[in-house]
């Protein structure tokens, strides 16, 4: 069975959102942890920020991400948030 059957099948879950969780899992580490930015998302899926956004909101309501505020070392200015995959 697919790795991925659990997510297709999810009804409450917009197409926009597996996509996202789709590009987040093969970007993970072996923490499942990935952090790429909202424009690099959108930019690879040809998606808009607005509906990046919108899938991470999805999966967070869903149980499927937990999304984490990150900031620089040098200057604590924020960078891009790390997502850690749930399931």
């Amino acid at each position: 069975m697919p790795y991925f059957n659990t997510i297709y099948a999810d009804d409450r879950l917009p197409n926009r959102a597996k996509l996202v969780y789709i590009y987040l899992h093969d970007r993970m580490d072996s923490e499942k942890k990935t952090w790429p930015g909202i424009n690099r998302i959108g930019s690879d899926l040809s998606l808009s920020r607005s509906t990046v956004k919108r899938a991470i909101r999805d999966l967070e309501k869903t149980g499927y991400v937990r999304k984490e505020a990150a900031y620089r070392e040098s200057n604590l200015s924020r960078t891009s948030n790390r997502y850690y995959l749930l399931k």
